[in-house]
């Protein structure tokens, strides 16, 4: 069976699962358009996550896939996170706020609980997708016991071969062109590889689908990728401009007006490619301390950013944007999907 008799999908293109950027009617429209709408739930809590479900469900009968974070949760170091906290006390000071005393795991992975997973086993889905790890064995199951496709992110051919190992039916081959968060299992371990290579790579020893993410804005470079031998591209960076997005409007500018990104961990704590900004620019400094566990990095980073905003700066903002994003084009959801079809059968 194909990728796309698989997903249910007329066209090999899916909509990356952006976390804070996604929503119901994007994820809709994308789908209406014979792709693969998708909903980034991993910053949701469990009602938010539930709504969003099923007002997608209301506006579109055709399929989509929901993705969680699969981290390895880190145990509060209270020393570290202090560290850090006084790092980036200078920058607090500046709109007269104060650093938090304590900072919070914002973000649960999907193998902390169930929750998550009985959410997917009574709303259906066609597909879930994780990023940074494989779920436990038996999450794996359940979801492959109710029919439910599975996606998992790799950033290198090891996580490939996991990834296949855990049963999973989709690898979703990650080059280091994405934009946001690397898919890295390990925050310490990362290959680096770009797109092309490692959809060459993972092909030549995985015999299951491939999807090709990261640095795809058109349908020449998404022709390029299934040449490769992927069976299907992913792009998020392309999405976030359409008005149906929850981009705010300092991210849109961003997008247009400073097309130059750059990889860090200081904003979240894991590696993440975003708009070269005063992360990048003045936190980033070779004596930088080593910052705090994902996701306690990534509350003070909402925290700071949050008073710079109110202060009229939003040069803190988690802009996550890939290499290629001087190439976006301002064009809603519907009509970016049938440009790219046009350009992949053009190419």
């Amino acid at each position: 069976m194909s990728l796309l008799e698989q997903l249910g999908i007329k066209h090999p293109i899916l909509l990356a699962p952006m976390a804070g950027v996604s929503t119901p009617l994007l994820a809709a429209e994308v789908s209406n358009q014979g792709a693969l709408g998708a909903l980034g739930l991993g910053a949701n809590t469990l009602d938010s996550a539930l709504q969003q479900i099923q007002e997608t469900q209301a506006l579109t009968p055709h399929p989509f896939q929901l993705n969680f974070f699969c981290h390895e949760s880190t145990a509060l170091n209270t020393e570290s996170n202090t560290l850090w906290s006084q790092h980036l006390a200078a920058e607090f000071k500046k709109f007269g706020a104060n650093p938090p005393t304590e900072l919070k795991c914002i973000y649960p992975s999907f193998k902390d609980n169930d929750d998550f997973l009985n959410l997917c086993l009574d709303t259906q889905p066609k597909a879930v997708s994780f990023h940074f790890g494989i779920p436990h064995q038996y999450q794996i199951q359940k979801l492959k016991q109710a029919g439910i496709i599975t996606l998992v992110s790799a950033t290198n051919l090891a996580e490939a071969l996991a990834i296949e190992e855990a049963g999973i039916d989709i690898i979703v081959a990650q080059g280091i062109e994405a934009g946001g968060h690397r898919g890295i299992f390990n925050a310490q371990i990362d290959g680096a590889i770009k797109t092309s290579d490692l959809v060459t790579l993972i092909k030549k020893h995985s015999s299951l689908p491939v999807v090709a993410a990261g640095g795809i804005m058109n349908g020449q470079q998404a022709k390029a990728m299934l040449n490769l031998g992927a069976d299907a591209v992913q792009l998020g960076t392309a999405f976030v401009q359409c008005k149906t997005s929850n981009a705010n409007v300092a991210y849109r500018k961003a997008l247009f007006d400073h097309p130059l990104t750059q990889i860090t961990s200081s904003i979240s704590g894991r590696p993440a490619r975003g708009i070269i900004n005063h992360w990048q620019a003045r936190i980033d400094q070779p004596d930088r301390p080593h910052v705090a566990a994902y996701p306690y990095a990534y509350d003070l980073a909402k925290q700071l950013n949050a008073f710079a905003v109110q202060h009229g700066d939003t040069g803190f903002g988690a802009f996550w944007a890939g290499s290629n994003v001087g190439q976006i084009r301002e064009l809603e959801a519907q009509d970016l999907v049938n440009q790219l079809v046009v350009e992949m059968n053009h190419s």
